[in-house]
């Protein structure tokens, strides 16, 4: 087929390369408008794969180096619409993070902009390829520009101490991904996904396999920030640019659930299928405690950012149940909700970034009363604590609702009081936020020096015009949560993913 598979990864590299090979002479906004076409571009393209894609799965051969005679030389994108949909959601995102930077920040110089190309180059590259090496290859591309895009701020301590916790935690992540892929090739001789698949299945359930598969689970369980591994997020979303923070949350989290499942399904489960009750405990263990913990941690937060990010570790966790009932409609409802969830936290960063260029702080209590003028933006905060709370008619209301009707086939309908749990109380935090902050509920409370000083870890992002939020910071605000708002009733959604969901398991 042509190379228009591979575009949505060849372009932003392209483009980053000759940003950074232009930036002295290329002035701030031709950069931003570059950088917004790019990613825009990228979006249109893995929208328009995720509609070929619906009718039969896309394959490019890079080089033209196609198998033969049984062996795979060459290295493949294999593009299903649930990778596709996956890939066109980080382009969104990241063409409403350049839209919110073009008047958000005071100065940001090329480098901001090359990184962010970058790391959508690598989430798009990471859902589309084929290729178990290839597979590590992105997930450290994504993680190296998220690191220095974490600590973008160099001049202040806290975005430095924030990166290396990232850095420090992702690299271990790596290197049991690589030890995994290490054994796989050793057992197989093979580095794409669909080889190594059909090779185990022609060989014994052993040490080996079982070892391989705990590795890259354990890898991109600490990319997803599943508990114990999710102690990093908070810390990187409290000190990246908000920008940044509606990536990180909306798309890079899920990939990590993504990218154990999509190697799951193609690789393993023809050898642990038949284990799949035992292998459904473990993984639905996971995901409840994953969920509890993110949202007793995010209902405790004040820090506007950390309860966000909190809030995204639980609805990780819900997101995990999901795919750990290893069902098609199990599955389905995890696409969905994860979709929707996107849209909705990116909104909420863009609300918080709104708050920061306007009030200077992003600490609850500090902020109590202090958005009362600000009646839009209040609305679109309130909303999203709707939709994280999973109330119709989101997406994440469906998602749920799939996911709990495919854990009551499977007899366990206690799925259902862990979402309403934990759905009650990330967005009861968010509303309790929105409830102080814009309307000025709650009595007067003193905080912490601790605390206090964690709020306020790092400088404003913006130093002028507080007086006015620009118009291209309200809009994809209320964009994405619109679009999050009405997932929930798209035509065809359910049918259209839950047959996506079966190809994706086949």
């Amino acid at each position: 087929m042509s190379a228009l598979p591979a575009l949505p990864v060849a372009i932003p590299l392209f483009v980053a390369a000759l940003l950074i090979g232009t930036a002295t002479i290329v002035h701030r906004r031709l950069v931003d408008a570059i950088a917004i076409l790019t990613a825009a571009s990228v979006a249109v393209l893995c929208l328009y794969l995720v509609s070929q894609a619906g009718k039969g799965p896309l394959i490019y051969w890079f080089g033209g180096w196609t198998p033969r005679q049984g062996v795979v030389p060459g290295i493949s994108f294999v593009i299903d619409p649930i990778g596709a949909s996956v890939a066109a959601l980080a382009a969104v995102l990241a063409t409403a993070a350049f839209v919110f930077s073009w008047r958000y920040f005071d100065a940001v110089g090329t480098l901001f902009h090359v990184l962010m190309l970058v790391f959508l180059a690598a989430m798009v590259g990471f859902a589309m390829t084929g290729d178990l090496f290839n597979l590590f290859v992105f997930f450290e591309l994504m993680s190296v520009s998220a690191y220095a895009l974490t600590g973008y701020k160099i001049e202040e301590s806290g975005p430095l101490q924030g990166a290396l916790n990232f850095a420090i935690t992702n690299s271990l992540g790596a290197f049991l991904l690589l030890w995994g892929i290490a054994l796989l090739y050793g057992r197989t001789g093979a580095l794409n996904l669909a080889k190594i698949g059909q090779s185990l299945v022609q060989g014994p359930i052993d040490a080996l396999v079982i070892t391989a598969f705990i590795l890259l689970a354990a890898g991109f369980f600490v990319k997803a920030a599943i508990v114990p591994f999710h102690f990093w997020l908070a810390d990187a979303h409290a000190v990246a640019p908000t920008p940044v923070c509606i990536l990180f949350s909306g798309v890079m989290v899920v990939l990590g659930i993504y990218g154990m499942a999509r190697v799951y399904w193609t690789v393993f489960v023809g050898v642990l299928g038949g284990h799949e009750p035992a292998l459904r405990v473990v993984l639905l263990s996971t995901g409840v405690l994953t969920a509890i913990v993110g949202a007793l941690m995010c209902f405790e937060q004040h820090h506007l950012k950390r309860l966000l990010a909190f809030s995204t570790v639980s609805h990780i966790g819900l997101l995990m149940i999901g795919v750990a009932l290893l069902t098609p409609h199990g599955f389905a409802g995890a696409a969905i909700y994860a979709l929707a969830h996107g849209l909705v936290k990116a909104s909420l960063f863009l609300c918080v970034g709104v708050i920061l260029h306007r009030r200077a702080t992003v600490d609850e209590l500090k902020l109590r009363g202090r958005g009362r003028n600000l009646r839009l933006l209040g609305a679109l905060f309130g909303l999203g604590g709707l939709g994280l709370a999973g109330l119709p008619p989101f997406g994440t209301f469906l998602g749920k609702a799939l996911i709990e009707a495919s854990a009551a086939e499977l007899g366990h309908s206690w799925v259902f009081v862990i979402f309403l749990l934990t759905s009650t109380l990330t967005g009861g935090a968010v509303l309790r936020a929105a409830g102080r902050i814009f309307v000025g509920w709650g009595p007067p409370e003193k905080e912490p020096p601790e605390l206090s000083s964690e709020a306020e870890e790092h400088e404003p992002e913006t130093v002028a015009e507080r007086g006015r939020t620009p118009m291209v910071m309200v809009a994809p605000t209320g964009l994405l949560l619109a679009a999050g708002f009405f997932s929930g009733a798209m035509p065809g959604l359910v049918r259209g993913t839950q047959m996506a969901a079966a190809r994706f398991q086949d």
